[in-house]
């Protein structure tokens, strides 16, 4: 019952699915009787039967029958006490919630079972070859892909990340429990564990008592790299490479991956004062620490791996190196004394454990079953005591052990080579012990305690240094005269090691404003510096004949700096006019007037003049409002960072080509100020500078502000310059949905997109088109696949950016597996939309008949939304939108300005609101007055044949039928009658009419019988949904009720909160 995933509703199993659904099922019962009893259980089972009988009776087409079981069930629930409504509420939503989990679980079991899946790499790389394709054309355009996937934290997940947790917990429990080898004790233990799971589900508080920091948001993404990401990327780049290999005869490059990540988190500002400039430098530097930590992980599961002695003499030279540097270093520290060399090493790893966030504990998404392991290795590794120089791997939270490098003592007089290697010998002393004492039963070896999910700095120990060496150390570690061999791949892994740890280190203290002294040399500033020494030992592998060695573990850290670099670059946001109002006060500041009340020339005018100047314009001693203050705080940090920590600046709300200059004169003059602080450049680029054209007004200028930007020499250069080439535009989905309606903005995005390539075309400029679309189908959400091979031809050019928001990042990238299919189906279809794109409307005709139906549609739309004076209460009253503020699920306001309209409303409380009542009004208003309109003119096989042949009209007509088929009228019919006042119904029941006739005319234009014809396995798991959902309806109608009656009851609050959730979990979709 979901609109969030991709193509894949098709691959559910049913038989194993309702297997799955009957054991959980059973076992939440087994739960209910032992935790509220016998008779609270059977009431559960009699309104549950209720439901499904009514359910039944609608499906044969019964409607009278339905509608007598549908009003005793409602009846029945609302005379109901608080708590024990509070109770089915729960109860009916963790069913939900377990179905979408064993949903999920048999999407990765089909996943697993086919040997090609549709869409996948092989898939499509087979029939582009078949259909004439040449293997050269193929190889280029894949390995030229750019697509970067923008993770954002717009407040859709509805889900508690401990919720989250136990629910892949579970997931990875029925995974195993699908294993053939399992023996009778091991599934009843298996069982036993899946009833600890969902017993403490129950025990649960399932609502967040406060809201989310953004800071707290930004661990989430980063958790989602950690739980998922981290494994799924090797896998995915490894199937585009076999594919690859297999028609066209080459794999793909190890550092080349068509995929990337950023994210909004922590650094959209647009209307969230809560995102500011501090907020930003430290998710940067949080994001930075992650990305040490996990490669400190593999750093060590690498070493100890690289045993083998043959290398290349670059490589052996390099080891050499480092082994020379150690010695030298212990040598300056001998003489000095070890009191003075202790001293000195304890002020970096002794002092000061800096407070940063607490991690959850390794294997928190694994279940108690030790068995049940993703195929990484479980080996612990207990680390032998000895004297080393470097960090040994902390102890602190869960202490967890790994292997380490025992380096030997280089003498000066010792340099040995034999053919140009050198003939020494690190040895390393491994020995297996359960040396967890996390309890979580994984034994995963890690580098250091940190490898939860978190970012808390573990403490210390003051032996982590020790200096000098032991009689025991010196027996351990001979001299290297009296070594016949050596280990050169653990030697330059275990330098590389040294210097993550020193990277961690220095974030620590600069997140706790500690000043830091280390030698740029000690740490990795980028991702290139840490790539360099990984590929050295590749081509050192490949060169020796060791291609099978290089090709596993080491292959997959080097895809994975590659893809993720320090994990991702942050994206900024900032509404356009919090720029004009930094250059008012900078301008009447300097008394050259207002630049807000300049006309659009003398603005241009004044940007470009700047813009070539070479001093800076905001004098040091300006005094500034807060507001501006920050916005040049914010300036001042992306100079700071660079584009290797924040990708690019998206101008929200813009509409002029000054809006887009007015950054990158205030990047300008940031980055001239701190480089004279610094007394060197800036790092790195300036950030690429992003227009999001977002209303419909806006959409429809968007082709002549880009072509206004490209016709000034100064930006053009620029753009050659700084940013390769690449034009690179926004649209948003949201606001222009909530502004004219869906139909209306998906055939004004269609034409903006248009636009925006001719122009970037006229000009010999690439363009890159960055999709703003959210999980729902009113915020532009729907299958990926459809959505990128519906867009105009010319406009996904091989580069593509796009947001996943929400409850969409877990539902499409929380289990790995899941994660590597939908990374698929991104290349997938990005791949076809360059070689092979869709084709454009067939004739003017066509353009001509969408003008007329997004025109009538828009009238319509605005004339029930902005226009009928009735609306603004009714929604009040019939949707529970004045309460999502209590959901504490996003740190953004839901209202862009203290405004009660619907036009300050963000998109996706609105969204939301109608979601929670079934009726999801804004996915479909307006769209059956404009098929109407057109059949009416004698459109009608006009409309079919676009349907038939048209891949955007079909994707929009295929979506607005997904829509109307989760949707339910007889529930929006309670909503109405229950909480809207007399006088209002009569609109509730015209938009309902409306509702009718987008049915007949969706139906009549796709040439389809009942809704979801084409998608059976879709209606199914609608109707196995419904006798569950329903009821949660019918007690959300009762609560609000008496809510509304008694608006300071915090219990009623909460109950109200609980069918929030069960709604969205049976929506599997929120805003």
């Amino acid at each position: 019952m979901t609109d969030t995933t991709d193509d894949i509703a098709e691959e559910i199993s049913f038989q194993a699915f309702e297997d799955d659904c009957r054991l959980l099922g059973s076992l939440l019962n087994d739960v209910l009787q032992r935790e509220v009893g016998q008779q609270f259980t059977e009431k559960v089972e009699r309104e549950r039967i209720l439901s499904q009988s009514a359910c039944n009776m609608r499906i044969a087409g019964i409607e009278d029958a339905a509608e007598v079981l549908e009003k005793k069930l409602a009846l029945e629930l609302s005379s109901m006490t608080l708590e024990e409504a509070a109770s089915f509420a729960r109860t009916f939503s963790h069913f939900l919630n377990l179905m979408g989990i064993a949903e999920t679980h048999h999407r990765v079991r089909r996943i697993k079972n086919t040997i090609q899946l549709s869409k996948s790499c092989d898939d499509i790389f087979s029939k582009m070859i078949q259909s004439g394709t040449s293997p050269e054309d193929l190889y280029n355009a894949v390995c030229e892909q750019e697509i970067e996937i923008v993770l954002t934290a717009h407040p859709t997940q509805i889900n508690r990340r401990t919720l989250q947790y136990k629910h892949l917990r579970i997931a990875h429990l029925l995974e195993y429990n699908d294993r053939a080898d399992l023996g009778h004790e091991e599934r009843e233990m298996l069982i036993e564990d899946l009833r600890r799971e969902v017993t403490s589900l129950w025990q649960t508080d399932e609502l967040r008592r406060h809201k989310p920091t953004p800071v707290d948001e930004a661990r989430a993404g980063l958790h989602i790299v950690e739980q998922s990401l981290w494994k799924a990327v090797p896998h995915y780049l490894r199937r585009v490479s076999a594919a690859l290999k297999k028609h066209t005869g080459r794999p793909l490059p190890l550092t080349c991956t068509p995929i990337r990540f950023g994210s909004w988190m922590g650094g959209d500002r647009d209307g969230n004062p809560n995102v500011t400039a501090k907020v930003t430098r430290d998710v940067c530097f949080l994001a930075r620490w992650m990305a040490a930590d996990l490669y400190i992980r593999e750093i060590d599961s690498l070493r100890f791996e690289l045993s083998m002695n043959r290398c290349s003499d670059e490589l052996a030279k390099f080891a050499y190196e480092i082994l020379e540097a150690e010695n030298q270093y212990e040598e300056r520290h001998q003489e000095n004394g070890y009191q003075t060399s202790h001293r000195a090493h304890a002020k970096h790893s002794v002092c000061n454990s800096p407070a940063l966030p607490t991690q959850l504990p390794a294997g928190a998404d694994m279940p108690a079953c030790t068995e049940c392991n993703d195929g990484e290795s479980q080996l612990p590794i207990l680390e032998f005591p000895v004297t080393d120089h470097s960090d040994s791997f902390e102890s602190g939270h869960n202490a967890e052990s790994s292997v380490t490098l025992l380096k030997s003592s280089l003498s000066r007089n010792s340099e040995k080579y034999d053919d140009g290697k050198l003939d020494v010998n690190v040895r390393t002393i491994n020995v297996s012990t359960n040396a967890s004492s996390s309890g979580s039963g994984t034994g995963t070896p890690s580098a250091s305690s940190t490898a939860g999910f978190g970012f808390s700095s573990p403490r210390k120990k003051t032996s982590e240094f020790n200096v000098g060496k032991s009689i025991f150390d010196k027996i351990l570690n001979p001299n290297i005269t009296q070594r016949p061999d050596f280990a050169p791949y653990r030697i330059v892994l275990g330098h590389v090691r040294e210097k993550l740890i020193t990277t961690r280190r220095r974030i620590e203290e600069i997140l706790e404003g500690i000043p830091c002294d280390y030698d740029p040399s000690q740490y990795y500033e980028n991702s290139a510096q840490l790539l360099e020494p990984l590929m050295l030992c590749c081509e050192s592998m490949q060169s020796c004949g060791s291609d099978i060695l290089a090709d596993g573990r080491l292959a997959d850290l080097i895809r994975r700096v590659s893809t993720f670099g320090m994990i991702y670059q942050i994206l900024v946001d900032q509404e356009s006019g919090k720029h004009s109002e930094t250059l008012d006060a900078i301008t009447e500041y300097l008394d050259m007037g207002t630049y807000s009340e300049w006309d659009e020339e003398k603005k241009l005018e004044f940007l470009v003049t700047e813009l070539k100047g070479k001093r800076p314009l905001v004098p040091p001693t300006i005094e500034v409002s807060a507001e501006v203050r920050e916005v040049l705080d914010t300036f001042r940090v992306a100079a700071e960072l660079g584009s290797e920590s924040l990708g690019a600046y998206v101008i929200s709300m813009a509409s002029k080509a000054s809006d887009i200059l007015a950054v990158e004169l205030l990047q300008k003059d940031a980055r001239l100020a701190v480089s004279g602080e610094l007394g060197r450049p800036c790092p790195d680029n300036t950030l690429r500078v992003v227009p999001l054209f977002e209303t419909v007004k806006d959409l429809r200028g968007a082709g002549s502000v880009i072509r206004k930007l490209l016709s000034i020499d100064w930006y053009r250069n620029h753009i050659i310059e700084n940013d390769n080439g690449l034009q690179e535009v926004m649209v948003g989905y949201s606001d222009s949905g909530k502004d004219s309606g869906r139909f209306t903005a998906a055939w004004e995005l269609y034409k903006a997109q248009e636009d925006v390539v001719a122009a970037c075309k006229e000009f010999g400029i690439k363009v890159t088109l960055f999709h703003g679309r959210g999980g729902s189908i009113g915020r532009g959400g729907g299958p990926t696949y459809l959505a990128i091979q519906s867009q105009p031809p010319g406009s996904v050019m091989g580069t593509l950016r796009s947001t996943e928001q929400g409850e969409m990042v877990q539902a499409k990238f929380g289990l790995a597996q899941t994660a590597v299919r939908q990374l698929e189906i991104y290349t997938t279809a990005v791949l076809l939309a360059t070689l092979h794109p869709p084709d454009p409307p067939r004739s003017m005709n066509w353009r001509e008949v969408m003008e007329k139906i997004s025109e009538v549609s828009q009238q319509y739309y605005r004339s029930i939304v902005y226009e009928n004076e009735q609306f603004l209460e009714y929604f009040r009253e019939v949707t529970p939108e004045a309460e999502l503020g209590n959901l504490n699920i996003g740190s953004r306001p839901t209202r862009r300005k203290k405004s009660s309209g619907i036009g300050h409303l963000r998109a996706i409380p609105w969204i939301f609101a109608w979601t929670q009542t079934r009726f999801v009004l804004p996915a479909w208003l307006g769209i059956g007055a404009g098929l109407e309109a057109a059949c009416a003119k004698g459109y009608k096989e006009e409309l079919q044949a676009m349907y038939r042949e048209w891949p955007f009209f079909q994707c929009a007509i295929d979506l607005i039928e997904m829509v109307l088929a989760k949707s339910d009228l007889s529930i929006a019919k309670h909503y109405d009658e229950v909480l809207v006042s007399p006088s209002r119904q009569k609109l509730g029941e015209e938009l309902r009419e409306a509702f009718r006739m987008t049915e007949k005319y969706v139906l009549l234009v796709s040439g389809h019988e009942k809704l979801t014809e084409n998608n059976k396995s879709l209606k199914r798991l609608i109707e196995s949904r419904l006798p569950f959902l329903n009821p949660i309806n019918m007690i959300q109608v009762e609560i609000l009720r008496r809510l509304r009656g008694d608006v300071n009851n915090q219990k009623l609050r909460d109950a109200l909160l609980i069918t929030i959730n069960g709604i969205a979990a049976g929506m599997r979709n929120t805003g």
